[in-house]
């Protein structure tokens, strides 16, 4: 499996790389490093401890854009780099993924439209892998490097024949939540295995902690909020909860990226103006 100069494949138990990602039943593909723990800890604790079940995760930029102060208010963006795939290795193995793969790609190159050296790579993972599940970001999130990470992996996935694909794709949380889409449609992802080991995952990237942003405390507070706001009239079925969106239909190619996403806005906005109908005073 070719991939750039700059690439690290990380397998924590050493096994050797071809039969690591050849395991993986469960993929992230992701903007950053974080991002994986903070979008998909559910899969991670599905395959926690399981011969059968192995994560992945793949992080495409290289986290040199990285905010900082504290221990690491003078580091330099390659300082930060390293501090960055340190982080994100310790994760793996606090995680025992069966694979991490950090490309480290530029946030420039990832948003640039006309590069396909990162699609190629994509599709070059995925075909080793075969993974039955795929996790990345979600189309509606705000964050640019996120939408264009998910962007290059659709494209990724079009390009696989109908053998290689997965059999579901979903979009996550991270810098907008979901819980605006209609129940119904909701991809409810359970949080609530090993609360200790979520924890110790977040916890390992103290740079970005130190550095101002307390990403544990408001992923954490996030799952919390999804799994008692998730049902009004119910007692809390789940004790920590992510939501994800169903991008499976968009592998095919005929399939609308934009017109997709924003349906599932309008259904929205139908359920909104639904509700209020039902109970307003009729002139």
């Amino acid at each position: 499996m070719k991939l750039n100069e700059k690439a690290v494949i990380y397998v924590p138990d050493g096994t050797p790389s071809e039969k690591a990602i050849g395991r993986i039943t469960h993929l992230a593909i992701s903007a950053h490093q974080d991002d994986i723990e903070f979008m998909a800890y559910a899969p991670i604790s599905e395959c926690f401890g399981k011969s059968d079940l192995w994560f992945g995760g793949v992080v495409t930029t290289d986290g040199a854009g990285s905010p900082r102060n504290g221990l690491y208010a003078d580091y330099t963006d390659e300082d930060m780099k390293k501090i960055r795939i340190t982080e994100q290795k310790k994760a793996a193995c606090v995680g025992e993924y069966g694979v991490q793969i950090l490309l480290g790609h530029p946030s420039a190159q990832v948003k640039d439209p006309k590069d396909d050296e990162i699609v190629g790579e994509f599709v070059r993972i995925l075909r080793a892998a075969k993974p039955k599940y795929v996790y990345t970001h979600n189309l509606a999130d705000k964050h640019d490097t996120h939408v264009a990470t998910a962007l290059k992996v659709i494209a990724a996935l079009r390009q696989l024949s109908a053998d290689e694909r997965p059999e579901k794709v979903f979009g996550c949380e991270v810098w907008r939540d979901l819980d605006w889409v209609n129940d119904d449609e909701k991809i409810y992802l359970d949080c609530g295995a090993h609360p200790n080991f979520s924890r110790c995952l977040s916890a390992v990237f103290d740079s970005q902690i130190v550095g101002g942003k307390r990403y544990d405390l408001a992923a954490e507070g996030r799952r919390s909020a999804n799994a008692t706001f998730s049902a009004s009239h119910a007692c809390d079925t789940y004790s920590a909860l992510n939501y994800a969106m169903d991008l499976t239909p968009l592998m095919d190619k005929d399939t609308d990226i934009s017109e997709y996403v924003a349906a599932f806005i309008r259904r929205f906005e139908g359920d909104v103006r639904d509700r209020i109908g039902r109970f307003s005073e009729k002139k």
